[in-house]
């Protein structure tokens, strides 16, 4: 069944509007993080920030809440009392999304291991100079998969000896969760906006008020 977050999938303008400014707005998050033409880690962050933006404009500041744990397993957002994870990927290629990040390959096991889907996803799957998406993945289409084809198919976990970086869906459980019928979603053309932007200036600008 699908619920609110579906009418981001449903209002015309809006689809139009999303398809046009995400591209703009995610290249200005990876200019604000770039360091010697390397985009940051903390691209992801103003990315989520980016979308939860979208959800406050779509459906109000009382009906979005956003003081959720940065550390919070999965959930970044509630909207209108509904727990939502927000997952954004930049490859060329579909890639298996983060369920959980983690250096420890110990506690990557143990979430494996107690893992279920317990919230509504939204997915960006950003291709620069390419066709990507912008996807509305409800939970008990997740669930309806995980329970098809169980933990070790609906997951990956870091090879043995690697340097682990936490536990993924699987490209392939991805790929079936974006092609499920009860997915919605919009197809984004990823072009980079020629855009100059200083991530300092704000900063120094406060610095100079009296």
């Amino acid at each position: 069944m699908v619920g609110k977050l579906g009418e981001l999938f449903e209002d015309e303008a809006l689809k139009s509007k999303i398809g046009k400014r995400l591209p703009h707005l995610f290249t200005l998050a990876a200019k604000e993080t770039s360091r010697a033409g390397n985009i940051g880690m903390q691209a992801g962050s103003l990315r989520e920030n980016i979308i939860i933006a979208l959800l406050i404009y779509k459906f109000g500041e009382q009906n979005v809440r956003i003081d959720k744990p940065i550390i919070a397993p999965e959930v970044d957002v509630e909207v209108f009392g509904v727990p939502v994870s927000i997952k954004t990927v930049s490859s060329k290629g579909l890639t298996g999304v983060k369920l959980v990040w983690t250096v420890d390959a110990q506690k990557a096991r143990e979430f494996s291991e107690k893992y279920y889907p317990r919230c509504d996803m939204l997915f960006v799957h950003i291709i620069w100079d390419g066709v990507g998406g912008f996807y509305y993945i409800p939970l008990a289409v997740q669930r309806k998969l995980f329970e098809e084809i169980g933990r070790e198919g609906y997951m990956k976990l870091p090879k043995p000896g690697t340097n682990p970086r936490g536990v993924e869906i699987s490209r392939e459980a991805l790929l079936r969760l974006i092609q499920d019928e009860e997915t919605k979603s919009i197809g984004v053309s990823w072009q980079r906006s020629e855009v100059e932007h200083d991530p300092y200036k704000r900063w120094v600008d406060y610095w100079r008020e009296e």
